[in-house]
């Protein structure tokens, strides 16, 4: 695997803080209510992320998924993966791509393990697997309170 640095960090370094909602609206063009990273806890470039997503009462979602029992689909869990998987790969590009766009190219091994629910802090750890020229494939994993809710390997392209 080839690592590349990204805003001044050696890469291979963890980052000296943490990013939060603030900060990854920089990374990310995604805003409300489509925005599922709300805090990047660690960030190695060219390695690894630990992102967090606070599952709230309040996401539109739940309104219709389901009302009497809401939990959080799916595909949003993967979709928070991803952003997550997209703050990674953008943090670990030069300089020079670090304003294009990240695009969700495709998902192999998704697995959903336990149902996410109001109240649930979702902790996404990425790990990159191969980055060749635009292209990265990752490993994501969506935990709460320790134990995996979800799984899948990620691939997303530099626009």
């Amino acid at each position: 695997m080839r690592k590349v640095c990204f805003a001044n960090q050696p890469a291979g370094e963890k980052m000296d803080k943490t990013h939060d909602i603030q900060a990854i609206m920089k990374f990310l063009p995604h805003r409300y209510p489509f925005i599922l990273v709300d805090r990047v806890l660690e960030l190695i470039p060219g390695e690894r992320v630990t992102a967090l997503k606070n599952v709230t009462i309040n996401e539109p979602f739940f309104q219709g998924h389901f009302p009497a029992y809401p939990i959080m689909p799916g595909v949003l869990i993967v979709e928070a993966m991803a952003q997550a998987a997209g703050v990674l790969a953008l943090q670990s590009m030069p300089e020079d791509k670090q304003g294009r766009p990240v695009f969700f190219m495709g998902m192999d091994k998704v697995r959903f393990r336990k149902p996410v629910v109001p109240g649930d802090q979702l902790l996404l750890k990425i790990e990159i697997l191969k980055s060749r020229s635009n292209i990265v494939k990752a490993s994501a994993k969506a935990l709460v309170e320790d134990n995996v809710v979800a799984e899948a390997e990620i691939m997303a392209t530099l626009g």
